[in-house]
This record gives structure tokens, sequence and C-alpha cells, in this order.
């Protein structure tokens, strides 16, 4: 077999902003790791002629979990919080790719808290029988991608969270 000669790079980060009565608390850029399943889709999607998966969500995890490419929608190891207000997960709303990046930073996904937690991470998922119930694991999904932040964040009832994330592309000109 020949050895690959040319690379792609995919890279994401989630952009995490807390507020608390319209005072933001903290802001955080989170790199994440795509899991190994978010890139099989990719690939299938792109290149197989899979189905690509028309909505994607977002999740915030209130579990300490470790990022891991081997993650996946059934199995992914962290506990994702079910604690705000809006009824189903906030939908991914991206703009088309641009220079090899998509984002929802012009329409962020906004969760809305209704108790007193602590979050540690940030998710993307899509696809299966219940993309967008709330910690849905049996709905035979896809986790795209997963961060956790660099330290925990306490909230409590109606402080607001709002999740953007960019996944950007490149060769890395070999």
């Amino acid at each position: 077999m020949n050895k690959v000669q040319g690379k792609v790079k995919f890279g994401g980060v989630f952009g995490v902003e807390h507020w608390r009565k319209g005072v933001l608390l903290w802001r955080e850029l989170a790199p994440n790791v795509v899991t190994n399943q978010g890139m099989n889709h990719l690939l299938d999607a792109g290149f197989h002629a899979s189905s690509a998966i028309a909505t994607w969500y977002c999740a915030l995890v209130e579990t300490d979990t470790t990022a891991s490419t081997a993650l996946t929608y059934a199995s992914p190891s962290y506990t994702e919080s079910t604690a705000y207000d809006e009824a189903t997960r906030p939908a991914y709303n991206e703009a088309a790719a641009s220079g090899q990046s998509i984002t929802n930073s012009a329409n962020k996904a906004v969760f809305t808290i209704d108790a007193t937690k602590t979050m540690y991470g940030a998710a993307l998922v899509g696809g299966g029988t219940a993309g967008s119930t709330k910690a849905d694991t049996a709905g035979g999904g896809t986790l795209f991608c997963y961060a956790k932040f660099a330290a925990s964040r306490a909230v409590v009832d109606d402080d607001v969270i709002n999740l953007t994330y960019t996944l950007s592309a490149a060769d890395d000109g070999v």
C-alpha cells in the first residue's frame, strides 16, 4: 500500500459565554476532539453517498469527562445536562462554509439554565431518531465532537450559556 502523502487537518473550537442577569461572567474558547464516529460520518457523507445529517444539535456536559476520539453517541462516557428551560437540544444553525470554516457564530445555541449545576464541557450531536431529544443516547445518532472546558463552571437558575462551534479544515501543504 502506498503511503498517504497529503493530509487534511480538521480542528474545532467551542466558544462559550456564561451570562448572569445581563453580566458576562466567563468566556472561553474550548478546543475539541472530533470523534472517530464524527470523522467516519464526514467521510461517508462526503464520499460514500451516505446521507448527510440535516440538523446538528449542541449539548452541555455536567460530568468531568476527558475528551477522547473513542466517544460515541451511544456511549459518550459523559452525562449530558438537561438542566435548561429549552424543551429540546438547541440546533446548530451554521452558515455556509467559507474560507474552509463553518460556524454558528451568527446564530448561537442558547441554554437558559434551570437548576444549580456544574458544567464541564460541550458536544455536537445529530442524526438518528431523536437528535433533538435532551440526553438521548439510544436514537442511533452521531457524536461529532466533544470539548472539556479548561475549568468547570458553576451555573444557577436563569443563567444563560451561549455556545458557538467553529470547524475548520486545512491541507497540511504536503
